[in-house]
């Protein structure tokens, strides 16, 4: 089993210590999106869990702890972008804080499980091509002995951010734009030795050498485990998104990052309020159990085969 940790709220920035007991007590409590009073049991035990995959902008209350992950098996998605807190409200200075996380992560658990995302791309008359171009070219220098790759996409109008993002005049990018830009970013990245690739974007861009991002990411957790997996597509995502099956186990309108893009925070009332009951103890997210509440147990198992290692074939 792959744990998504999440793609709904970012876990090590603001519940890094209930992700902890968590793990401590080997099995977390999760809600259904779409029905609430529909609770999972998840067990996290190491026998189960193939991988954790975090997603950030900020992992660095989570850093000092990661000795207490020692027996899983874990890589960080790491968004770090040019945006001001005109966009990212919340989010500390790149140049003063992120920065130096993104290395002191990197360092500490090593570059290749340190995905760099750049995205989402949006543009308007502040975050031009060129601006764009710029930011990145300073960002690349100073990650590319960090990372071995970035994944970037460009902004989706959700129904969700018409609101927060109808002030700032965020301009529709056509393929072509989009495939201009591209090219630009892939030429700097290329030119420190980093890999590129989309995330959940329909446009080919083969011709550029930048191949279509898996997130969640059977190969490169291959690589981390020395082992196969046996996994399918997670048909729970877009179509053009090309992750293997996992398990989320975060919860929507929990972020305090304040990025005006983001589809997972569509209620600010939502956000107070479940955060004003976030206990670090409790099995839930952001949540406590009532009496209405039905958990049914998740078969978990491993997706490893045979136990076979990859470098005994």
């Amino acid at each position: 089993m792959i744990i998504s940790a999440s793609r709904r709220t970012d876990i090590p920035t603001y519940y890094s210590d209930w992700f902890y007991n968590r793990i401590k007590e080997q099995y977390v409590l999760v809600r259904n999106p779409m029905n609430a009073h529909q609770v999972s049991k998840i067990k996290l035990s190491p026998e189960v869990v193939d991988c954790i995959v975090f997603w950030t902008k900020n992992p660095k209350p989570m850093i000092e702890r990661l000795d207490e992950l020692k027996d899983y098996k874990y890589y960080f998605q790491f968004t770090l972008n040019s945006y001001s807190k005109d966009i990212e409200e919340n989010i500390p200075s790149k140049s003063c804080e992120v920065i130096e996380t993104f290395k002191v992560l990197s360092e500490k658990i090593g570059a290749e499980k340190v995905i760099w995302r750049y995205d989402p791309i949006l543009l308007n008359s502040k975050y031009t091509i060129e601006y764009h171009v710029n930011y990145f070219d300073k960002l690349a220098s100073k990650l590319k002995d960090y990372t071995e790759k970035c994944t970037i996409s460009f902004i989706d109008f959700y129904k969700n951010i018409k609101n927060s993002i109808g002030k700032l005049n965020v301009k529709c990018i056509g393929n072509e734009e989009k495939i201009h830009i591209a090219q630009e970013l892939s030429k700097i990245a290329f030119g420190y030795g980093l890999k590129m690739d989309t995330c959940a974007e329909d446009l080919d861009l083969k011709d550029l050498n930048i191949s279509h991002a898996k997130c969640i990411d059977d190969k490169l957790i291959e690589r981390i485990l020395g082992y196969k997996l046996n996994v399918v597509k997670d048909n729970n995502q877009r179509l053009e998104c090309g992750c293997v099956s996992s398990i989320d186990i975060g919860m929507y309108n929990t972020c305090f990052n304040g990025c005006k893009y983001c589809y997972a925070n569509h209620n600010a009332n939502s956000l107070i309020k479940n955060h004003q009951v976030y206990d670090k103890t409790s099995p839930l997210l952001c949540s406590q159990l009532s009496e209405i509440d039905k958990i049914k147990e998740r078969e978990i198992k491993s997706l490893k085969i045979n136990q076979i290692s990859l470098f005994n074939d």
